[in-house]
């Protein structure tokens, strides 16, 4: 079975920027949300980048092409006959667990369900379904159709074809796949979460401030990004999440989270999303 059309299961950031990146690579794509408004702001993002893409000269058709190949839906049924759903939704187990086994009574049992999360075991996510051998991880990078990464990570049960179609998948995004082990935050986030969380203990402690923080790691080691300008960009309720499933998973104090990012969560400052994190920007 080729795949020629995928859902994308949630209309956020991360939903949005697979979807765009889908559509660029010649596939028809399904883009689900429970919110329709949601909908409307994702297919804004996505004219507004292949818009400037196309001035750029980086598409190789016009904008309208691509877009004309997403469709939108509000209700799960819309993805009945997908050959890859790519769930794209909150950071949250039972929530991911909840929407899989929906998915694996409403898809034909060939179709590959396929989860964006950043540190959730794909084994557990697995096991809620009848399955468990057609469900893998394709961790995108933000921003997706900037990115070239995507972290590949097999449950225990994934079947080696299911395997080798995602990867070929991948390559036809023209992305590159690294394989992960199923391991609490898999590779990337194993190490860039314990060093943003360690840029929050350093504010809350009073090494420095949020620039100068952020300052530091730009110039004294060449990040494009400071820690807080990054976190505040993925979100620090994301953040938080991925903290606490990397302390749950190794019962290691060294994941703990700071009382400061989970303080900023409990108020609502969650970074650009929210109008306010580490910085300010409304």
């Amino acid at each position: 079975m080729s795949i020629s059309t995928v859902g994308v299961i949630g209309a956020g950031q991360m939903g949005n920027g697979i979807a765009q990146s889908m559509a660029m690579a010649g596939l028809e794509v399904i883009l689900n949300d429970i919110d329709g408004a949601s909908i409307e702001r994702a297919l804004a993002t996505i004219q507004k980048s292949l818009t400037r893409m196309e001035s750029k000269g980086k598409l190789s058709e016009p904008a309208e092409q691509v877009m004309g190949r997403i469709k939108t839906s509000t209700e799960l049924s819309a993805l009945a006959q997908t050959q890859l759903v790519v769930e794209a939704v909150s950071e949250n187990e039972a929530l991911k667990k909840s929407l899989f086994k929906q998915l694996d009574e409403l898809c034909p049992a060939e179709t590959i369900l396929a989860s964006n999360t950043s540190s959730i075991s794909i084994t557990r996510i697995a096991a809620a379904t009848n399955r468990p051998d057609q469900v893998i991880g394709m961790h995108f990078m933000n921003p997706v159709p900037v990115m070239k990464l995507v972290e590949v990570i097999r449950g225990l049960q994934t079947s080696d074809e299911v395997n080798e179609k995602i990867v070929a998948l991948v390559e036809q995004l023209g992305k590159v796949a690294v394989g992960s082990e199923d391991r609490p935050g898999f590779i990337v986030n194993r190490i860039l979460l314990p060093m943003i969380n360690e840029a929050v203990f350093a504010l809350y402690e009073g090494v420095g401030e949020a620039k100068a923080i952020d300052d530091a790691m730009k110039l004294g080691t060449a990040h494009p990004m400071g820690p807080l300008e990054l976190a505040d960009m993925i979100g620090l309720d994301t953040c938080l999440s991925i903290m606490e499933v990397l302390y749950e998973g190794f019962r290691d104090s060294k994941y703990r989270p700071c009382p400061l990012l989970r303080s900023m969560v409990d108020a609502g400052y969650l970074g650009r999303k929210s109008g306010q994190g580490f910085y300010s920007y409304e």
